[in-house]
């Protein structure tokens, strides 16, 4: 199985792709997540892992977009802890670093550490990439954030790990394939399925309560609400909801058919096992 990341050798996703996919599988390193996304729909790779949300720097809203952009399905979901490691090269002290290099949401959750050490904060397209960057320029007061893995793969030095701000520090992937795949025999009471879906409203009064609604009155689990900006119509937006439920349940089906007589636009995402921390 091929299976497409957003990133360098090294990067945090790739260890997602193996600790959700299996050590067997092959990894495709995509450039963006455009890449990523138009890897699986022409066929090149059989699956992808997008990060879509962290627990520190909150959500990845470019993979929103993609995922409605895109006739794909969410087929699962993983969650990763994030160790952040302090990378330079070899032979570089602490207080020789004026600047760190990173992807922006690592530097986002190691916002506090590089404040408190006086060390100025420069983005780059990815963590791994970032210690790449470094080693390929040889600067010595410059350091990357990134994983020990990246650091182990292009040779360099760890300082520190364990930099970010708070030890809470997770981040969400989503599997996404052509395929839908629906979680089978898992009642909703349960909880061991989620479904995620994306819908827009008439912009009239009460119309989003009266969405809402329809999980409240049957006691659906709602574990995320995202709005986002509907391209073309400005002060419009589509809403992205992930539920506790299959849509083979029955509760859950009845309650997309009640939110289908409002919304103007309602597509389920996918509907896949739920990830079990």
């Amino acid at each position: 199985m091929k299976v497409a990341f957003q990133g360098e050798p090294g990067a945090y996703s790739e260890q997602a792709v193996f600790n959700y996919f299996g050590k067997e599988v092959e990894t495709v390193p995509c450039e963006s997540f455009d890449v990523m996304f138009d890897s699986v729909v022409s066929g090149k790779s059989d699956m992808a892992l997008a990060p879509i949300e962290n627990s520190l720097a909150g959500s990845i809203h470019q993979n929103y977009d993609l995922l409605l952009r895109h006739n794909l399905h969410i087929v699962g979901e993983y969650f990763l802890r994030v160790r952040h490691c302090l990378i330079t090269n070899p032979g570089v002290k602490k207080e020789d670093i004026k600047k760190a290099i990173s992807h922006p949401q690592a530097l986002g959750q190691c916002a506090a550490y590089l404040r408190n050490h006086g060390i100025k904060a420069e983005q780059v397209y990815d963590t791994a990439g970032s210690v790449k960057m470094l080693k390929e320029s040889g600067a010595k007061d410059v350091a990357a954030i990134a994983s020990r893995r990246a650091a182990e793969l292009y040779g360099m030095q760890i300082l520190e790990e364990g930099i970010e701000d708070n030890a809470e520090n997770y981040t969400r992937f989503l599997a996404v394939g052509r395929e839908a795949i629906v979680p089978e025999g898992a009642p909703h009471s349960e909880g061991m399925a989620k479904t995620s879906i994306v819908f827009t409203l008439k912009n009239v009064p009460g119309s989003l309560f009266k969405a809402m609604s329809v999980f409240a009155l049957r006691d659906i689990d709602l574990t995320k609400i995202e709005s986002r900006p509907l391209q073309g119509s400005p002060w419009e937006y589509l809403f992205y909801i992930d539920l506790i439920g299959s849509v083979q349940n029955e509760t859950v089906q009845r309650a997309l058919d009640h939110l289908g007589e409002y919304a103007v636009m309602l597509r389920v995402l996918g509907s896949y096992p739920r990830f079990k921390r």
